[in-house]
Parts: structure tokens; C-alpha cells; sequence
């Protein structure tokens, strides 16, 4: 499903953040979501399938990948280390005329980047950007800004870049639009007890056509969607609280233990304490 990511990526003055993910990252099954930044996804090992909006491509090591501004993506890893960079492109509007209105019209929608850009130097870039982000010096943030800037030169230069709004997909349509009403209203409601007529509702659309309309343009059923969601939560709360296993499941939506147990077990490969455990020894190294 597709939801509004309105959490602030980064810090109001430096809002770039990046996401090493792996088997053990609560999300590590990228779910559909979009918001108003760029994000920047890159391919360290094994297979990803990423979608944006209703295009789908097959990473492998060394695959990028541009999910513009307001694209609803979602990714599928197998046997997979994958990274992700969110920022936002506001933050670099510079009071030159050209580069603002440029920046205006990829946070509109009225441009897009090409979305598995292949030229070497596009991609070289972007590595490069990651890399930064990765840097603890005292100079590591003039890096990224400067790289993310380089990385937005060439491609306004080598017009990696497209304002064909049905070639691009960006124009915002009538499935879209009832799509996000849906996802935020799973997401705002994830924790309380929700019936297909519900999330149906949500979007305005009959119970019969709501299935296999959230199912083609999400890949999950809405159930499948909402159960997976639910565990990517019970997964940070695992993490980062003190709360206990069965008062995880119930702040999720769970009100039976042994099906939140078996349910995560079949989504995650090891048990609720099992998972807490593995990643807090991570966390530690």
C-alpha cells in the first residue's frame, strides 16, 4: 500500500538521512509508500525488485535507482543488502533562477529523473553521495551538500531528466489518489481492529472492487499489507522499548498472542524474543 512518510528525514538543517537495510531491518520489505522528498536507492548485494509507481525493475550489486518527489515505491528484496538516502530537495534552492526552478519542478512534479539512470557518471555520483553520508568527519556534511549538488548538475546537464508527464508517470490520476487514501488510513489505523469494508471505504470504492484494486497496485493483498505493517512496528518496538512481547502485540493490532508469534515467525524467520535479541547484539557491536 502506499503511505504518506511525514516523519522528518535528517534534521531540519542537514535533513538527509540514510538506511542500511538487511534481512534483520524491521523494513526490510520496502512497504508502498510515497512522500515530498527524493530518495536515492542503491544495490550493495543479491536482488531487488523495485517499483515506482506502476513500473517495475529488477536491481542487482551496483544497481540506483530515483524515486522522485510524490512516487509511490516499494521495493522487494531477495538474499539482499540494499541502502537508501532521503533528503530533501528544498533544502538545496539556491537564489539562482535556473536551479530553483529546476528543484520546483521535480518537488512539483512537473520534471522527473530518469529512474535507472545508466550513465557512469550519474551513478558515480550517487555512490559517492551515499559515501558521504557515511563519513564522521567535521567536513563529512559540506561533502554531502556538495556532492548532492554535483549530482543534481549533471543530471539538469546530461538532462537525465524527463517533462513527459505520460512517459515519466508522475501525473497524478484518480487510482493514485484513492490508493493514498487508503494507505494512510491503514496506517493511521493499524492498531485498532479493521474490516475490508473499512479500508474499501477509505477509498470510496465497493469491498468487491477494493481487493483487487489495492492488490494490483501494491502487489499485497490489503490484509497481507496491514499484517505486514504490524510487524514492521512490532519490529522497532522490539528494539527500541522495554515493553513486553505481549504488550508489543497488542499495541499492533494483535489480540491473540500465539497468531502474533506464528505471524512473525512466517515473516521474519525467528520469533519476536529471538529478533529482539539478534538485533540488540547488533546494535551493541
Amino acid at each position: 500500500m502506499s503511505f504518506n512518510e511525514l516523519k522528518q528525514h535528517g534534521s531540519p538543517d542537514f535533513p538527509f538521512e540514510l538506511y542500511e537495510l538487511d534481512e534483520n531491518h524491521p523494513k526490510y520489505e520496502m512497504a508502498s509508500h510515497w512522500h515530498t522528498s527524493l530518495e536515492l536507492i542503491r544495490v550493495i548485494s543479491g536482488k531487488l525488485t523495485v517499483n515506482l509507481n506502476e513500473r517495475q525493475y529488477e536491481g542487482k550489486e551496483n544497481s540506483v535507482f530515483f524515486a522522485n518527489c510524490e512516487t509511490i515505491h516499494r521495493a522487494k528484496p531477495e538474499n539482499c543488502v540494499y541502502e537508501c538516502l532521503v533528503f530533501s530537495l528544498d533544502f538545496l534552492k539556491t537564489q539562482n533562477s535556473f536551479c530553483r526552478e529546476f528543484i520546483n519542478g521535480l518537488i512539483g512534479g512537473h520534471l522527473a529523473i530518469i529512474e535507472k539512470p545508466d550513465d557512469q557518471e550519474i551513478v558515480s555520483l550517487t555512490n559517492g553521495l551515499f559515501e558521504a553520508m557515511k563519513e564522521k568527519g567535521d567536513g563529512s556534511k559540506f561533502k554531502v551538500i556538495g556532492t548532492a549538488n554535483l549530482l543534481l548538475a549533471a543530471i539538469a546537464d546530461k538532462k537525465i531528466y524527463s517533462s513527459d508527464l505520460s512517459a515519466g508517470g508522475m501525473k497524478e490520476n484518480k487510482n493514485y489518489t484513492k490508493l493514498k487514501r487508503s494507505l494512510e488510513f491503514i496506517r493511521s489505523n493499524y492498531d485498532c481492529e479493521i474490516s475490508l469494508d473499512d479500508m474499501a471505504g477509505s477509498a470510496g470504492l465497493s469491498r468487491k472492487y477494493f481487493f483487487s484494486f489495492f492488490k494490483q497496485m501494491t502487489g499485497k493483498t490489503p490484509f497481507d499489507y496491514l499484517t505486514s505493517y504490524r510487524i514492521e512496528k512490532a519490529c522497532k518496538r522490539l528494539i527500541g522499548s522495554d515493553m513486553s512481547v505481549t504488550q508489543i502485540a497488542y499495541s499492533c493490532g494483535f489480540n491473540d498472542l500465539s497468531y502474533f508469534i506464528k505471524t512473525f515467525k512466517s515473516i521474519k524467520n525467528a520469533t519476536p524474543s529471538e529478533y529482539a535479541k539478534l538485533s540488540n547484539k547488533k546494535q551493541e557491536k
